[in-house]
């Protein structure tokens, strides 16, 4: 009997210290912001989020990476190592590179004061085409207060090697929420993918901290293997001031025309491409950023050595929207654009699919000598707007969401818009061989997506 009301009481007691499923149901880290939606996705903790990598002027020697912490955190460290089919890079040279770090804090209308450092470091020194091994952290022994290890692949320094970048158009709205399954799907498509580049619009409110939390927690780890590149759009901005968490949280390149633009208007080379930024609701702002664009545009393309050229711009030099039209942005650009016989031209804005060029005239050839630039606007996330018929479009698009994959070769450069099912919606390829260029149009036989098919009036 005593034996079983001493088992009995240490059950008793053994209970009592357990906490209760209320008590689990009420936990969190940020206990007073239990009732602030999306918590978890706005305050930063000991432990790094949203970690990304973006690409470097080399990106063949070196990348860039950032994340974020709670500003107890006042260190952070990069430790990377060529990765090795086992854990056995462990017992090697495992590389440690101090991080700059800033102190930051804003406040977003309806949203709670966030305090986070945020951490940086362009990673050089890198072989080119070699897979490394990094992980981000406060540089402890607790493994707790680390990034899980990433394998991100440097490009390579042969120019004919083929390489491949996916292209999102706006995301902007219910990021978390329906932009998620496009930016997963296109990774699960095509997982040998070397980069990403972001047309502008990567969220809707230019310094929402839970909305930039919803857009890394879209891409999660794939921000952090997959480097990017983004120019911003009008809602990374606000009445002409660039939103205060561009450069904390992104590292780009910093050669462009004047400060104003730094991080925003860019160039970069990856392998046999020159890859251009241009910040276009700075050149819609501000008459000095668009002077300073102009002029060097020109010279970056007057220099430029690379066999392939695109520009990246969130306003299209040919809006496909209702009553829209960036005539500016067109007569200013457009000239240099033709000069220097650029190949392809990425945008967004219009949320709407097109895809053409000037030569077209409504003539949809298969074939066509000389095409010169191809334009696309496209969109990733789900808000929708209808579009007008334009005779340089080859194929249009609404209420459609989208990722493009761009694959360069040689002489080949092929383009695919998919949409989250995988379906190929348009495609077409570019041939450049021995001073001529040839572009082959390779639109599947399916009808065209009009929003009115879907919503009725």
């Amino acid at each position: 009997m005593l034996a079983l009301a001493l088992a009995t009481l240490l059950t008793f007691v053994l209970a009592a210290q357990e906490p209760t499923v209320t008590e689990h149901l009420g936990h969190s880290h940020y206990a007073e912001h239990d009732s602030v939606a999306g918590h978890k996705l706005l305050f930063p903790s000991k432990t790094p989020d949203r970690i990304i990598a973006n690409l470097t002027p080399d990106p063949a020697h070196s990348f860039a990476v950032n994340w974020r912490t709670e500003q107890q955190i006042s260190q952070g460290v990069v430790e990377i190592a060529v990765a090795t089919d086992g854990p056995e890079f462990l017992l090697g040279d495992v590389r440690k590179i101090d991080a700059e770090t800033e102190l930051f804090e804003n406040q977003n209308k309806n949203e709670p004061l966030v305090k986070a450092a945020y951490h940086s470091v362009v990673v050089s020194d890198l072989k080119p085409r070699t897979t490394y091994v990094y992980r981000v952290g406060n540089g402890s022994e607790d493994t707790n207060h680390w990034s899980e290890w990433f394998q991100l692949t440097t490009a390579g320094t042969d120019m004919e090697e083929p390489f491949s970048f996916i292209y999102f158009g706006d995301a902007q709205n219910n990021v978390k929420s329906l932009w998620s399954r496009v930016v997963r799907s296109s990774y699960r498509q095509f997982p040998e993918v070397d980069f990403m580049l972001h047309a502008g619009d990567l969220i809707n409110d230019r310094d929402a901290n839970l909305e930039w939390g919803e857009w890394f927690y879209a891409g999660s780890f794939i921000h952090a293997t997959v480097p990017s590149m983004m120019t911003p759009g009008n809602h990374e901005y606000r009445d002409g001031v660039l939103s205060s968490l561009w450069r904390p949280q992104f590292t780009l390149p910093e050669n462009g025309p004047i400060d104003a633009l730094k991080e925003t208007c860019y160039a970069l080379d990856y392998q046999n491409m020159k890859l251009i930024s241009i910040d276009a609701e700075g050149f819609d702002e501000s008459p000095e950023a668009r002077e300073a664009q102009v002029k060097w545009l020109e010279s970056v393309l007057s220099a430029n050595t690379k066999k392939w050229t695109a520009i990246t711009m969130h306003y299209p030099i040919f809006s496909t929207a209702e009553g829209r039209d960036n005539k500016e942005l067109r007569e200013a650009l457009k000239p240099i654009i033709d000069k220097y016989k650029v190949d392809l031209v990425l945008q967004g804005h219009d949320h709407t699919y097109a895809r053409g060029y000037v030569k077209n005239e409504g003539k949809g050839l298969t074939v066509v000598k000389d095409a010169g630039t191809v334009y696309a606007v496209s969109v990733s996330g789900p808000k929708m707007y209808e579009s007008k018929d334009r005779d340089w479009m080859v194929r249009r698009g609404e209420f459609t969401q989208l990722f493009q994959i761009i694959t360069v070769s040689k002489d080949t450069l092929t383009y695919g818009a998919y949409t989250p099912t995988g379906n190929l919606y348009d495609a077409f390829e570019i041939i450049k061989k021995n001073g001529k260029k040839r572009l082959v149009n390779k639109v599947p036989n399916s009808p065209t997506r009009l929003k009115k098919d879907f919503v009725k009036e």
